[in-house]
């Protein structure tokens, strides 16, 4: 499994897009003031705390369905020591009832950004992995190192696919914004 380590506490500059704002984000619990805004807000100083028995659950809706590349999450064992997370599994689905576990990572004691692919199974070239697509993507806390109970977590990015240009190649392109306001109209 390729992944791609950041030192640092800012996010590294990945080529994927940061697809997480298009989502509503809920976790399975947190402790006030650690809740999950702490997880997007760009700081490291701040984090997710969950509260509550394991497992414990980051969960995405988006309104549409959303082409999903890869995971990158920001720990820190260095600070967090046994609420670092040690096993981590990632679910996707259409709605709650029809999860399926996609991925399943295990880190030895992570500092900085981890970057890895959401899918497991290779895409057609066999030089990367296909994305998922999904209405929901769970980010699943499943233990910790030392057997922690509550759980920290930094930062985590959610992100789509890179662009293949393909939209670049139209011959005759709308350009004008009236043009553009009705090019999609069916």
């Amino acid at each position: 499994m390729a992944f791609h380590r950041g030192k640092g506490p800012r996010p590294p500059p990945l080529d994927w897009p940061d697809i997480g704002h298009l989502a509503k984000w809920s976790v399975s619990s947190f402790k006030f003031g650690f809740g999950p805004e702490c997880l997007r807000d760009d700081n490291p100083d701040t984090f997710w705390h969950s509260d509550g028995p394991q497992p414990h659950f980051i969960t995405l809706e988006f309104p549409r369905k959303v082409a999903i590349q890869k995971v990158s999450v920001y720990l820190s064992y260095r600070a967090d020591d046994s609420y670092t997370p040690a096993t981590i599994a990632v679910r996707a689905g259409t709605g709650p009832s029809d999860m399926q576990d996609v991925r399943i990572v295990t880190l030895d004691k992570p500092d900085g950004w981890i970057t890895f692919d959401v899918s497991a199974e290779p895409n057609e070239d066999g030089d990367g992995f296909i994305p998922i697509h999904a209405y929901i993507l769970q980010v699943i806390i499943l233990s910790n190192h030392m057997n922690g109970k509550d759980t920290h977590v930094r930062g985590l990015r959610v992100l789509g696919p890179l662009e293949d240009g393909s939209e670049a190649e139209d011959p005759f392109p709308f350009t004008t914004p009236l043009f553009k306001m009705y090019e999609c109209v069916r």
